[in-house]
Parts: structure tokens; C-alpha cells; sequence
């Protein structure tokens, strides 16, 4: 089997643990019936390096123009067999297949950018970490997120977390994730200042990268295509063009003001190049040892390790420099098993 044919199969076989029948069948009759013939065939035999989903993601990349062309309404017959239609096996493939020879040059195109999905279920995670350290401290919040994309999960507090009595206010983002644990305490969060970063950020308000980010949602999951609409409207936070640990450097050292200052990635640190975490890391251990209790700093983190179980939850906060386990969540946000002590100390 050819690298890519590993890699489709691979991706398939994580979009079905993740609730998406529709992309396994498609990841997985792409890997068998590849059009080995069209310019987009050469264009991907031409990445080298790891191509699959922990590398240049091109099993996403491909899906992701498919769905693209959907959302475009510029092929009524790919639209036919894509959900809420309902098509065959064959069905499917005989005109996904044509799409690939008809829109050969799009997809070339499309393919020159890496998927970035801005999951907004993750920030359950974000409102109750935002919980909890406002509890600790009683402060107004500085937001800076690393690998933000289109900077969606920086709008956090305009989002409604409905478990418990409910966290935030009445929203068209509501979060509904299986939650395992004790709550995290409430009351009311005030952010005095965001912005996030990443080396290509999409502005949610140009049609184009509005696009791009629901593209890259899958097909079988309308609600996350609902729900990222909606938190497309609610964004008004900045994102720079930029490396992360540069901007980080600069982010960490401006004025904080009187708040506490929350640093924080969900599902991006772990694609920063070795050397540039190991400069990260000492740029928050520096900052931190700045810190005060008037002005503390925080930095979350939502990434994969070791364990195959979702992802693990980090807390460490200065000053004291202490790490706190907040538990695992599901890459999507579907679940969240929490772990945090009921306030910290």
C-alpha cells in the first residue's frame, strides 16, 4: 500500500473514533480507489515527510476541499451523496471520483493550506480552568492562545456551558459535553484583554476563511457546523500572523495591569518543533518567576501525551510554579472527566 493509501486509512480509522462514519467511508474509498492519474495525485506524491495526521494532514487536506466544494454549492452531484443525503458505497465513490477529475485544479490549490479546526467544544475546558482561577484570585483576565487559527476559542465567556446550573451568559454557542467530576465553582469572569496567535491565521469575517473553517468540519456533524457558525459570529478578538514563542516572548513581558494572565493552546502545542517548546517553556518558567499574586500567571494546557484516552489537562500557575492535573477531554470536547481539586490553593 502506498504512504498515502496508510494515511487515509490511518485518518479513517480516527475520524470513526470520533463519531464520523461518513469521513471513514470516504477516507477509506479514497485509499483503495485513488485517481492516480489527476494533477492532485502528483501534487501529494510530492510531500515528503510524514503525511498523516500528525504530520501535513493530507488525508484532511483532500476531505476537507471535498467538503469545500459542497459548501460552495458548484457540484450538485457531489452534494447528492454527501450527508444529510444518503448514498451507497458505489454511490458515493463514482462521484466523489468524478469531483476529484472535475475540480482537479481547486483541489490542488486547496491542499497548499494545513487543516485548522477551531473545535469549540474545547473551550468547556477553557470556561472551567477560567472558573477556577478566578475563584483562586478574584481578578479580571488577560487571554493569550497559542495556534489560535481563527481565534475562535478566544471568545470563550461569550459561550454557555450548560452542565451544572450552567457557566456564562444565554449564547448561540452552547456546550453540552459528557462531564465526569466534580463542577467547577462559579461566578461571573471579566476579560480585559485577548488575542491569540498562529503562523497562518484565518479571519473568521472574510467569506473565504469563514469557508475554510467549516470545510474542514466533517460532513456527517452538522451541529459542529452549526455551532462554529455561530461562534464565527460572536469573534472580535485579535489574532496575529507570527511565530508563537516569538510572540509569546513579547505577549509575556507587556504590562498585565492589575490581571491575571491566562496562556493557553488546545491541540497545537504538540505540533510546535521541538526546540521552539523547549524556548517556550522557558519563556513561561522566566515569566513566572515574575509573577505576584496580583499578578498571576497561568498556563493551560489541552494536548495529547502518552495516554490514548483524549488528551490531558495541565494547569501550571505562578507564582509557587505549582502543576496542577485537571484530567483528560476528548479531542473534540465531546467529554470532559475532570479532576481539579474544587479550588486551588
Amino acid at each position: 500500500m502506498s504512504a498515502l493509501g496508510a494515511a487515509l486509512l490511518e485518518q479513517a480509522g480516527h475520524c470513526e473514533a470520533l463519531d464520523s462514519p461518513f469521513m471513514g467511508r470516504l477516507l477509506r474509498l479514497l485509499s483503495t480507489h485513488w485517481p492516480a492519474d489527476t494533477e492532485l495525485a502528483s501534487r501529494c506524491a510530492a510531500y515528503t515527510g510524514d503525511i498523516g495526521p500528525k504530520g501535513h494532514s493530507l488525508p484532511l487536506r483532500i476531505a476537507s476541499g471535498l467538503h469545500a466544494l459542497v459548501l460552495k454549492q458548484v457540484d450538485q452531484a457531489l452534494t447528492a451523496v454527501y450527508p444529510p443525503n444518503v448514498a451507497t458505497d458505489a454511490e458515493l465513490g463514482h462521484e466523489v471520483l468524478a469531483a476529484l477529475q472535475r475540480h482537479d485544479a481547486f483541489l490542488c490549490d486547496w491542499i497548499t493550506n494545513a487543516p485548522q479546526t477551531n473545535e469549540v467544544r474545547r473551550s468547556a475546558v477553557l470556561i472551567a480552568a477560567a472558573q477556577l482561577l478566578n475563584e483562586r484570585f478574584g481578578l479580571p483576565m488577560k487571554l493569550s492562545e497559542l495556534g489560535a487559527s481563527a481565534g475562535l476559542n478566544l471568545m470563550f465567556d461569550h459561550f454557555h456551558l450548560a452542565v451544572g446550573d450552567g457557566y456564562g451568559p444565554k449564547s448561540d454557542v452552547v456546550l453540552t459535553p459528557g462531564w465526569q467530576g466534580a463542577l467547577p465553582p462559579l461566578g461571573a469572569l471579566t476579560v480585559v484583554d485577548r488575542r491569540g496567535v498562529d503562523l497562518h491565521p484565518l479571519d473568521s469575517h472574510d467569506p473565504e476563511h469563514a469557508l475554510r473553517l467549516q470545510a474542514y468540519l466533517w460532513a456527517d456533524q452538522a451541529e459542529r457546523i452549526t455551532r462554529t457558525r455561530a461562534a464565527i459570529a460572536l469573534q472580535d478578538a485579535e489574532v496575529d500572523a507570527g511565530d508563537a514563542i516569538d510572540w509569546l516572548e513579547a505577549r509575556v513581558t507587556a504590562p498585565q495591569d492589575g490581571a491575571l494572565h491566562l496562556i493557553y493552546s488546545t491541540v497545537a502545542w504538540q505540533y510546535f518543533p521541538v526546540e521552539g517548546q523547549a524556548r517556550g517553556t522557558k519563556i513561561m518558567e522566566a515569566a513566572g518567576a515574575q509573577a505576584t499574586e496580583a499578578e498571576p500567571l497561568a498556563w493551560l494546557s489541552y494536548e495529547a501525551d502518552s495516554e490514548t484516552r483524549g488528551a490531558a489537562l495541565t494547569l501550571r500557575l505562578w507564582p509557587g510554579d505549582v502543576t496542577i492535573d485537571l484530567g483528560r477531554a476528548d479531542f473534540h470536547g465531546r467529554w470532559v472527566d475532570w479532576r481539579a481539586p474544587e479550588r486551588l490553593t
